[in-house]
């Protein structure tokens, strides 16, 4: 009788709100019985495990486990105690220090529910699907039992409502990654960089935490109609910075600065002499640009267009149109060609004069080019 007016006793010391520790003696289905002194057992039931919804309490806890928990009610002869009001206490404590100071710090995720994640913080957390990347998830299931850096965006006691954020986390991690970037970059640098996406005017080049702008006119030395032409999203490649606007987080960069320019190794490709097909590509007052290679235009004097005389190049030349031409001179470092129309003419006249001559009765004593001797010399002048 002594001892059982003990425990009574001891029972009547409890009251609803107090915090008291105790060890798990017992983990059932739906409750776990605790072990809370004088001999009494207090039971914790499955709800008041976790912010979260349990299967089993063996799930939360272990026996022998040591506990703090709240006192919920005292009854006659039962003590119901909760463990998830201590740690939902402590959470917001820690969550409102987080939230002022603007901490970061991990959650597992354990739960995907629609319209996002939750994650037990010592209580339920909630992150927003809008919140979770900087990117649009499709699906969430690969992040049920991730790990993920998180920021309090948003607290209501009184709502019980917690707001986190993953998304934040990186945006400020980018934002650093960015300045840091943007600051070590020069004019004249070569960086490699993927390319990110492409557009009618160019292609945006990630070069590790900012993007660049290589423009259309600085993809190749070639003309290129299209981005899609030279380069494709997700490529890496080196590029070349040009400019770099820090204030306005603008980069300007080259792709054609970086590879061999079309007058590279022009003597090797081509000799005076030879006779090569091009595109007339202007025609100004003293003769005509003819391009024989991409990139490369030679200048047909207007002395070297035709064996007679013209007044201006438009009298026998127009732009777009086809030629062939013989090359006079290659410079290749001071990026100058010498091209002749005038003495492909010659070179083809003599051919005529030459086959025609085969023709030619061989006792005959006649020769045709001497003949015309005179006449050839005129192309000379």
């Amino acid at each position: 009788m002594d001892e059982m007016n003990h425990e009574v006793s001891g029972m009547k010391e409890f009251s609803a709100g107090d915090i008291v520790t105790g060890k798990v003696v017992k983990i059932e289905e739906k409750q776990v019985l605790v072990d809370v002194g004088y001999k009494v057992e207090g039971i914790v039931p499955i709800s008041e495990l976790s912010s979260l919804h349990v299967e089993k309490a063996s799930d939360v806890v272990n026996e022998g486990d040591e506990l703090t928990l709240q006192v919920k009610k005292v009854e006659d002869d039962e003590i119901v105690l909760s463990k998830r009001a201590v740690d939902a206490d402590q959470a917001w404590q820690d969550l409102e220090a987080k939230f002022e100071s603007g901490e970061i710090f991990e959650a597992e995720v354990k739960d995907v529910v629609k319209g996002g994640l939750v994650v037990d913080i010592g209580l339920r957390g909630f992150i927003p699907a809008s919140l979770v990347e900087t990117y649009y998830v499709e699906d969430f299931e690969e992040y049920k039992g991730k790990s993920l850096s998180l920021k309090v965006v948003e607290l209501d006691r009184d709502q019980n409502r917690v707001i986190l954020s993953h998304r934040a986390v990186v945006e400020a991690e980018e934002s650093t990654k960015k300045q840091e970037v943007l600051q070590s970059l020069e004019e004249g640098q070569v960086i490699e960089g993927t390319v990110q996406r492409l557009t009618d005017f160019g292609a945006f080049v990630n070069l590790g935490g900012i993007d660049g702008l290589v423009h259309i006119s600085q993809l190749s030395h070639e003309h290129v109609e299209k981005a899609s032409d030279v380069v494709e999203e997700g490529q890496t490649i080196n590029v070349k910075v040009l400019s770099v606007d820090r204030d306005n987080e603008r980069i300007s960069l080259s792709l054609k600065a970086t590879q061999p320019g079309p007058w590279h190794d022009l003597s090797s490709r081509v000799k005076s002499g030879e006779v090569v097909e091009g595109t007339v590509r202007r025609l100004v007052s003293f003769g005509a640009f003819v391009e024989v290679f991409p990139g490369v235009e030679g200048l047909v004097h207007i002395s070297q267009i035709s064996n007679r005389h013209i007044g201006t190049p438009g009298e026998v030349l127009e732009e777009g149109e086809t030629v062939s031409v013989k090359i006079l001179d290659v410079d290749e470092n001071a990026k100058r060609l010498s091209l002749s129309m005038k003495e492909l003419e010659r070179d083809q006249a003599r051919e005529e004069v030459k086959q025609y001559e085969k023709k030619e009765d061989d006792n005959s004593g006649f020769s045709l080019s001497d003949m015309i001797g005179d006449q050839l010399d005129k192309y000379k002048k």
